[in-house]
């Protein structure tokens, strides 16, 4: 039994050995190998490819299967995590920068002349910046506006509006583009969006996520619900979107794939709310003449601004050399391939006030790149509490929203049922670490 053991224990040697051996280098000989974990957008491919170009004594590669933010911070901290990783809001800053896995770069990329603050767009900024330090470089910035179908407009005799508008001057036109046949079967929605885009209305109507010091959930506050309530009204009341029966029904008819970016590129919503991100999928619809507007407002004009940020592992060994890739992002030739892809905005704002960004040469049908710059003006991050886990919270927002969405529960009651949750989880939390605890009852102290 133990010679059995003892020769598959040589046998497991042996064949880590042949693994080793014929397991290709992280780099071509003579180049700094970089690792960044990431999402698999082909467009990420590019952006790779154009900085192994121009820094030819490195060759970053992209990781999309260890972007998981729990793998980034294990791997981080046993020693084997990647060189570059993503943060894609300031919860997962706050989880990184915690963990002491994110690299603190503030004097860094001053050294570089390199100005985050005033350089990049504030809606990115979470992404990167806690308590005034730098963690980071953002990839790109984004602002929801709404799409258009051009041909549908046309064929109703309907223009767009060309001033920004209100939610309630916005309702006419969604119903007057909300077309059925002879037997009630849509043939088009006026306007298509997503129940997780809700922050968009709490914010116009004036509602919040969490107290201005992050120290209690106010979801449930009367600006908020009537934020929320819009949102159902949009289906149940006004029936310009469509209700998940009605997206259920549908797509048993076939021809609607999944998810607002498919069916709007299908012709089956006349109107969408959506990034200028959605170019990555949009310009692959032969035929579809887009055009964009502002997004409408309630009674505040502001728009949830959002984008991700590139870190670096504080305990990468090659930590120095991935310094050069958020560089690299604040440059000019990644700013202009950014909006060249249509992968959101350039962060650096002032790429984006170019002539080439508001009239590509290879997509002239495309006059609208003006309106996603204008609106990121608008744009507002999202807020986070430091004394709550994000996903947590995301997690309990979108269980009350899909009871809403389903009609199954009034939206003051989902929402005073998602504030009660969500308190529980932050005392939960400060009981849980006294330092968070200390600082809790401080800001309480003092509001």
């Amino acid at each position: 039994m133990k010679a059995a053991l003892f020769g598959t224990f040589l046998i497991l040697i042996a064949l880590s050995i042949v693994a080793w051996l014929i397991e290709p280098p992280l780099a071509e000989h003579g180049k700094t190998p970089l690792i960044w974990t990431s999402d698999d957008n082909p467009a990420r491919r590019e952006q790779i490819d154009l900085f192994n170009e121009l820094h030819p004594m490195f060759q970053v590669k992209l990781d999309p299967s260890n972007s998981d933010m729990q793998k980034v911070i294990v791997q981080s901290l046993a020693g084997v995590g990647p060189d570059l990783f993503c943060s894609y809001n300031g919860f997962q800053l706050s989880a990184y920068v915690k963990s002491d896995i994110a690299w603190d770069v503030t004097d860094r990329l001053r050294e570089q002349g390199i100005d985050v603050v005033q350089d990049t767009w504030t809606a990115s900024h979470p992404t990167c910046i806690l308590e005034d330090r730098i963690y980071g470089f953002p990839t790109n910035a984004a602002v929801d506006a709404i799409w258009y179908n051009k041909d549908i407009f046309k064929q109703l005799g309907i223009s767009p509006p060309e001033t920004p508008m209100t939610w309630e001057e916005f309702i006419p036109l969604a119903q007057r583009l909300t077309v059925r046949d002879e037997s009630g079967r849509i043939k088009h929605f006026g306007f298509l969006f997503s129940f997780h885009m809700w922050n968009n209305f709490v914010m116009q109507w004036g509602g919040r996520m969490y107290s201005e010091d992050g120290t209690r959930c106010v979801v449930d506050s009367p600006e908020a619900i009537r934020g929320i309530q819009f949102m159902h009204d949009l289906v149940y009341k006004y029936r310009v979107t469509p209700s998940p029966v009605e997206e259920a029904a549908m797509a048993t008819q076939g021809g609607w794939g999944s998810g607002n970016i498919t069916w709007f590129g299908a012709g089956k919503g006349a109107m969408a709310l959506g990034g200028r991100w959605w170019l990555c999928i949009l310009r692959d619809y032969e035929g579809l003449r887009l055009g964009a507007f502002e997004c409408p407002h309630g009674p505040n004009r502001v728009f949830l601004g959002y984008g991700k940020s590139v870190l670096i592992n504080k305990n990468s060994p090659r930590r120095e050399e991935a310094l050069n890739f958020l560089v690299y992002m604040s440059q000019k030739p990644y700013n202009d391939l950014i909006n060249h892809q249509a992968d959101a905005l350039a962060p650096v704002k002032k790429f984006c006030y170019t002539d080439d960004y508001l009239h590509d040469p290879d997509f002239p049908e495309e006059d609208f790149n003006d309106v996603w710059r204008d609106i990121m003006e608008y744009g507002v991050p999202e807020q986070i509490s430091p004394f709550v886990n994000g996903n947590v919270a995301s997690r309990i927002m979108t269980n009350q929203l899909d009871l809403v969405r389903n009609n199954q529960k009034p939206a003051s009651e989902a929402m005073k049922t998602a504030a009660e949750l969500i308190n529980k989880e932050i005392e939960k939390a400060i009981e849980r670490d006294p330092s968070l605890k200390e600082k809790y009852e401080a800001l309480r102290r003092t509001n």
